[in-house]
């Protein structure tokens, strides 16, 4: 496992006077590029050659690194370059997507910004459903297996899938029928049945709230809140009932974009403990914590209840509705603020105060 050591060694070696800010082009990486190029830094993009149309028409990369696949970052070689360059990596889902948690955090020696041993807690539902309790947060509850169902649940896969392949059941009937069109549909396989997590769906809106937490400010920040678009099952509505019946649809929850969503006040002073209880807690599980940015995923009940069903320790790609500037950030800090650029802020502060080391795993 690459611990801090081995990381404050290549740290050590960077030119602080020329640190870039890179991640895979994909995700959220126009926000984290563009934020990056206000406050300064130069910019490295891994990138898969269909995608690099996206940074032709957006010139935020000073560095395109074309690779065929995102696996590609664990070569020695490609690593080398990137610490030539002085790169700092910000992880985002992409990482966790196309790489598994154990070779992020035992084969990239590349620099990244945040806590690389919180990925594990994220990448298991059960360690993020433990982290979420002993943090005092409301969970639905979680089923065992298949045959418990006895409510309505979501079925959810392990680690970032985008919603890919999720679905709803009340019965372990109704569960085997779902899965199995997922597989015939090719959105799950059979070995997912292995590892399939069991959710109690609880209904309400649901609310995606993303902090900033920085360890040079000790300080967790509330910058933006978003809502998810999701297809099919957002779009179910405008099929009639009786058709939805005759034609037996099993929606899927495949997100294609985010929302921006404002709160009423009464509701913010609970988003805003929750998001410091949960890296407090974070503190005692793998210290430092959480460092920058993590969102909870939650749904609020007509009671007004808040039940938070997963966490993301990194950039979420809801963050993207805030490029510009989200209600939230500017309250804290005026127009033009958004995560991208609250993550270069903390370098820019971390190099001037000589603390880079902290804010990288």
């Amino acid at each position: 496992m690459i611990g801090s050591p081995e990381i404050g060694k290549i740290i050590e070696k960077y030119d602080q006077n020329k640190i870039a800010i890179g991640t895979l082009g994909s995700h959220s990486s126009l926000n984290i590029f563009k934020g990056a190029k206000e406050e300064g830094f130069r910019t490295v993009c891994i990138c898969k050659e269909k995608d690099a149309i996206m940074y032709q028409k957006y010139p935020l990369v000073d560095e395109l690194i074309i690779v065929k696949d995102f696996t590609e970052l664990l070569n020695e070689k490609l690593q080398e370059r990137l610490r030539k360059l002085n790169v700092v990596l910000i992880p985002h889902g992409s990482f966790t997507a196309y790489l598994s948690t154990e070779e992020l955090t035992d084969s990239l020696m590349v620099p990244m910004f945040g806590n690389r041993q919180l990925l594990k807690w994220e990448a298991n539902r059960k360690s993020q459903e433990d982290w979420l309790r002993q943090a005092g947060l409301k969970l639905p509850a979680t089923l065992k297996t298949p045959e418990d169902i006895d409510r309505l649940i979501i079925a959810k896969l392990q680690g970032a899938k985008g919603g890919r392949g999720y679905f709803l059941a009340n019965s372990s009937e109704n569960f085997y029928k779902q899965f199995n069109e997922m597989v015939k549909r090719g959105m799950l396989t059979q070995d997912d049945l292995l590892c399939i997590h069991l959710q109690e769906y609880a209904l309400g809106v649901n609310v995606y709230p993303s902090y900033f937490s920085s360890i040079i400010n000790d300080d967790v920040e509330m910058l933006c809140i978003d809502r998810r678009y999701e297809s099919a099952v957002d779009s179910i509505g405008k099929i009639p009932a009786c058709q939805q019946l005759e034609i037996d649809i099993n929606p899927t929850y495949t997100v294609v974009g985010n929302f921006p969503i404002v709160l009423r006040e009464s509701l913010l002073p609970e988003i805003m403990r929750m998001g410091e209880n949960v890296h407090k807690k974070a503190r005692e599980l793998s210290p430092p914590g959480i460092i920058g940015p993590f969102c909870l995923e939650t749904v609020i009940t007509d009671d007004l209840k808040i039940f938070t069903f997963e966490i993301s320790a990194r950039i979420v790609a809801g963050t993207n509705v805030g490029i510009g500037t989200s209600p939230y950030a500017y309250l804290k800090y005026g127009a033009n603020m958004y995560m991208g650029r609250r993550i270069a802020m903390e370098f820019k502060d971390a190099i001037k105060k000589k603390r880079l080391q902290d804010i990288v795993a």
